[in-house]
């Protein structure tokens, strides 16, 4: 693959380093020569072989176009410490994991980011037991990685073949928006876990690995083995994420649901048709449904988002992706048989105005299909964090169409079961985000939902309408 050098593509190298004396020079060689790092960010911990000399030799008389930044441990914390240092400092999209050792090759970091840059992955592990060359090692060494890597695929629900890589790289908004605790080598299965919660698209690519016995200078020992069970079960218990973007989570998680976003689909299908516009696509987890159109233009507000959707959908001939403010409207835009517009308006303050530009983007009986949430009496702390400003009845929103000279063709509640979580998680519990292990259930759950639905009650977790302008 040749990576190119936009934006969305510069990575950063976060490398800690402790009492590497005999390679730290080599590896600053291999990874500043590679045309695939803008950033490197060295985290020494507190060497005491003179590690951080050689370091600041190296640095000082370094001119090449990567910008390099060399930091110190105080005292000696562990490669956890460090890398929470370094990945505070990386400004890159992309953040790569190195090793101060020459166990793991910088001719992999374009293999690695691949499928980053392609939007298949938000996580990549380089795995050593599948790639090539590999140093043959202690036998016992490799079986207590599988152990390990076994016990974490059982609480995080993966299927790595090694969670112990040294080499991992992520985008850097992941990194920057996880509370990470473990300050040695128990960051390997920490991070894993709290990704795997967050609901990230985790890869895998096979790298070669020239590991080291221990005599050779690998710190790793028997009581990190021992931490790494503790931090395993730890954060299997514990939804320890911190402070995390409720927004982006939420659809983080929901991207994974695809059984849910294909029924919600199709609920729309039948409205959906000719030229389409997707109003607040955020990463794709509907657009991916539209794909079948002749044309569909994706949008959001969020520069994070837009990144994200021209990433996933490059090679999509149908599909383009522009900024587009609703509150503002876009007529340059044109004119569109369809507008899907899926929990949108309630993140708009001024929805009043929002409908009438979403009314002077549609071709005469061309179809806004909306999707609301439901019932006023259900706002809570949920909504909160994820910026809605109110929740509708099913007769408000059709009033609301009406207000902007559109006719009503469908209106109705959908999603009983849906509902009542979220009473329980948010009226009841009080919680601010919904579990990803509720949401996974709740994917599961999907063939029921149309049972349930069918049940006459006038209620649910959204509200469906359908408008229409006239000719």
């Amino acid at each position: 693959m040749s990576v190119e050098k936009d934006r969305r593509s510069r990575v950063a190298v976060a490398m800690p380093a402790y009492n590497e004396l005999w390679t730290i020079r080599e590896i600053f060689r291999r990874v500043t020569a590679s045309d695939v790092v803008d950033e490197l960010v060295i985290v020494d911990d507190a060497s005491t072989d003179g590690t951080w000399e050689v370091l600041q030799e190296v640095v000082g008389a370094y001119s090449g176009r990567v910008r390099v930044r060399l930091l110190r441990q105080p005292r000696n914390r562990g490669k956890g410490a460090a890398l929470r240092r370094a990945f505070a400092e990386v400004t890159a999209p992309l953040t790569i994991v190195q090793d101060a050792d020459l166990e793991y090759d910088p001719a992999d970091y374009a293999k690695l980011i691949a499928p980053i840059l392609e939007g298949q992955a938000d996580v990549v592990y380089g795995s050593r037991f599948s790639g090539y060359p590999r140093r043959v090692l202690r036998f016992w060494h490799e079986m207590a990685n599988r152990v390990l890597t076994t016990l974490s695929n059982v609480a995080t629900n993966l299927n790595l073949t090694d969670m112990e890589t040294g080499y991992k790289a992520f985008k850097t908004a992941i990194l920057k928006g996880l509370s990470l605790r473990s300050d040695r080598f128990g960051f390997e299965p920490e991070i894993t876990a709290k990704v795997a919660r967050l609901g990230c698209r985790v890869y895998e690519v096979p790298v070669a690995y020239h590991g080291r016995s221990g005599y050779e200078g690998k710190k790793i020992g028997f009581w990190d083995g021992v931490e790494a069970l503790w931090v395993i079960f730890k954060f299997w218990l514990i939804d320890d994420l911190g402070p995390v973007d409720v927004e982006s989570y939420t659809l983080k998680v929901m991207q994974r649901a695809t059984a849910y976003n294909r029924w919600l689909f199709e609920k729309i299908r039948a409205h959906v048709r000719g030229r389409v516009l997707e109003v607040g696509s955020g990463l794709g987890n509907i657009t991916r449904f539209l794909a079948h159109c002749p044309e569909v233009t994706a949008t959001d507000i969020e520069p994070r988002f837009l990144e994200e959707l021209e990433t996933v959908f490059a090679g999509w001939g149908n599909i383009t992706v522009r900024r587009f403010d609703v509150e503002q409207g876009a007529k340059d835009l044109g004119r569109f048989d369809a507008i899907v517009a899926l929990n949108v308006v309630e993140h708009v303050r001024d929805h009043e105005k929002a409908l009438a530009n979403v009314a002077e983007l549609l071709r005469p009986g061309g179809r806004v299909v909306m999707l609301v949430p439901a019932h006023p009496s259900l706002h809570c702390g949920l909504d909160r964090h994820l910026g809605h400003h109110r929740r509708y009845t099913r007769e408000g929103v059709e009033a609301l169409l009406r207000g902007a000279g559109l006719s009503v063709v469908e209106s109705r509640y959908l999603n009983k079961l849906g509902a009542i979580g979220w009473f329980v998680n948010g009226r009841v519990m009080g919680r601010r985000v919904l579990p990803s292990s509720q949401m996974r259930l709740f994917s599961r759950i999907v063939p029921l939902l149309d049972a349930v639905d069918a049940l006459p009650m006038s209620f649910g977790l959204s509200v469906l309408v359908v408008g229409e302008r006239q000719g």
